[in-house]
């Protein structure tokens, strides 16, 4: 990957040009479930991993001396990486910060001396001074904050903050206060602060499918029901739909606006991995959380390297499950399987699975314990709710499978379905839906989202990954066309390993009648102009594409164009969509409007 090299002139980001990321942890996080602060450090040598071995007893010895002696101290290796964690308090998240990168400072310097004893020890007094100060000035800035969050604990409430306020509750039960103006605990009409159901949702593929089918489920329900998601956030009530943003909300920020907005009876969060690994979990209690499936993609980001590395992540949301949630999971899918027996004893007492196929022995296990599960039987959704068995109806005969084609959304589906149950949705609300949602385009937009111009299909989805990938091009080969186009691209923060598995799965999947490669300028996050084109038209060729089938496209609406003047009479085109997708989809639908037909000129 090529990096812009820092101007020489410009200010130093952290205190070693060894730390890569400096962050706080707001809420449960991969290192358990107190907030504090990470740092991300390059180790390139011995001396790098003998500091990484130093830094939990630095940290330890600073913490000690700002009177933190509670705090934990963890260290994780990776590729030439490590990530050094200490949990530290609520209104001190900032001076953890610091701290956590002057141990770091202190940790390589104590590795100098031991091979140059004439050095001597480093100095920690200043430190200690400057930290001391710096969290002076935020516990000032926020002087109940450590009290709200102990009360809400004690009160079986959720808690949550920001740099603005702290709320206690959720939805129509929330209680909301400025850092500087928190009320004392006794002042508190307790009485009113209450919790909503909750649902967590994550995984690697499905995320915003499941969120807006369950949403819906709710909504049906009789629910007002706030969602986040990778394309907003919005309320649903009887008083109308309401967008309190636009663009991906799927961390903190978007959970929040859910969760403070008083409306809202039901709340369903869709939670990224990145959020989870930047920043924690936004939330500290929940009804439901599921884990949709685990699939290769973002190696190398923050200390993520492998499969099970990246479950370990996405079960951050079993943190807010206290001691009744459930957390539901797929059995069909390997890393899950393998994640559940490594969580906490409490937790895997409270794994509920489900199955696209019959007669799993996991989706038993969990009826006979919980009384919940969910399978496919003959392309038959059978659900169990509470000890009793329901057949919900035939996957073909719901829309988002596409009469069963759409594999994958037939585990959204399910998986949808199992979830709401468990977060007390009743089953005629979650069937009526079922059976409903997806005829509609905008149900969900820009999945599996079908464009039928007069003689040319066209079809929007999200896949950004190889099993994504995969996914999609399984559905393109099942409807009839007489010759098929793929659009192809990808965000520049992937691995080039990560990129050439995209582009070899697509052609795998389907041996494409044509490719065209797209750049994402705005999606280039540190790559050079052409570089991740480059290395997916190089991957294409090395799968057999022949040269003369691949053409490139400098941005994700200039391959639309180029493949609807290349499209004739039958065709379809197959466009994951990934940075333009309003102006794509607006573009779509003006065509099919106006009747347009292969061959003719673009508008």
């Amino acid at each position: 990957m090529t990096i812009p090299a820092a101007a020489a002139d410009a200010e130093p980001e952290f205190a070693s040009p060894t730390i890569t990321a400096s962050r706080r942890l707001v809420g449960a996080n991969l290192f358990g479930v107190s907030p504090g602060a990470v740092i991300e450090v390059a180790v390139t040598d011995d001396n790098g991993a003998r500091a990484v071995e130093q830094w939990p007893f630095m940290a330890r010895d600073l913490a000690q001396a700002l009177g933190w002696d509670t705090s934990q101290f963890q260290s994780r290796h990776g590729v030439r990486s490590a990530s050094c964690y200490l949990s530290a308090p609520l209104d001190e998240l900032m001076t953890a910060t610091a701290l956590a990168e002057q141990a770091w400072v202190l940790s390589e310097a104590y590795v100098a001396a031991t091979k140059a004893p004439e050095a001597g020890p480093p100095a920690t007094d200043v430190i200690v001074d400057m930290l001391r100060r710096g969290g002076a000035r935020e516990r000032a800035a926020m002087p109940r904050l450590r009290e709200l969050a102990v009360a809400a604990r004690e009160h079986g409430v959720a808690f949550t903050f920001d740099d603005e306020a702290a709320t206690v509750g959720m939805g129509r039960g929330a209680c909301a206060f400025a850092l500087d103006r928190i009320a004392p605990s006794s002042e508190i009409d307790w009485s009113c602060v209450r919790d909503i159901p909750a649902v967590l949702v994550t995984g690697s593929n499905g995320k915003t499918t499941t969120t807006r089918l369950i949403a819906a489920m709710f909504r049906a329900a009789g629910y007002a029901t706030g969602w986040n998601c990778s394309d907003g956030v919005r309320i649903e009530s009887d008083r109308g739909s309401r967008e309190l943003a636009a663009g991906d909300y799927t961390g903190p920020m978007g959970a929040r606006l859910v969760i403070r907005d008083r409306e809202v009876q039901a709340a369903v969060l869709e939670t990224a991995r990145g959020a989870l690994l930047r920043r924690g979990l936004a939330i500290t209690r929940a009804t439901v959380a599921v884990i949709t499936n685990i699939s290769a993609d973002h190696f190398g980001e923050y200390g993520v390297n492998s499969l099970s590395d990246l479950a370990d992540a996405k079960a951050i949301v079993s943190h807010a499950l206290q001691d009744t949630g459930l957390l539901v999971l797929n059995a069909d899918d390997a890393e899950l399987v393998a994640l559940a027996t490594r969580l906490p004893a409490p937790v895997q007492s409270r794994i509920v699975w489900f199955s696209t196929r019959a007669d799993r022995p996991l989706v038993a296990e969990s009826v006979r314990r919980i009384g919940y599960g969910a399978e496919s039987v003959a392309d038959v959704l059978q659900l169990c709710a509470r000890g009793e068995w329901y057949e919900i109806g035939p996957l073909t005969g719901m829309p988002l499978t596409a009469a069963g084609a759409a594999r994958h959304n037939v585990e959204n589906v399910t998986a949808a379905a199992l979830t709401a149950c468990c977060a007390g949705v009743p089953m005629p609300a979650v069937q009526e839906t079922l059976h409903r949602f997806g005829r509609d385009a905008h149900d969900n937009a820009g999945r599996l989202q079908w464009y039928r111009l007069a003689d040319v299909t066209a079809v929007i989805d999200y896949a950004h990954n190889s099993e994504g990938m995969r996914a999609l091009c399984a559905t393109a080969l099942s409807v009839p066309a007489l010759r098929r186009l793929l659009v192809i691209g990808q965000a520049g923060n992937r691995e080039d390993a990560q990129l050439r598995d995209l582009a070899t799965s697509a052609w795998n999947a389907m041996p494409f009648d044509h490719v065209i490669v797209k750049d994402l300028p705005s999606l280039w996050r540190g790559r050079a102009a052409g570089e991740v084109p480059a290395i997916i038209a190089h991957a294409l060729h090395d799968a057999g594409v022949p040269a003369d089938r691949i053409t490139q496209a400098p941005t994700e609406f200039d391959a639309l164009r180029d493949a609807l003047r290349w499209a004739k009479a039958g065709d379809m085109l197959v466009l994951p969509t990934h940075a333009e997708r309003t102006r794509v989809t607006t573009y779509l639908a003006e065509l099919q409007h106006a009747g347009w037909r292969a061959g003719e000129p673009l508008p």
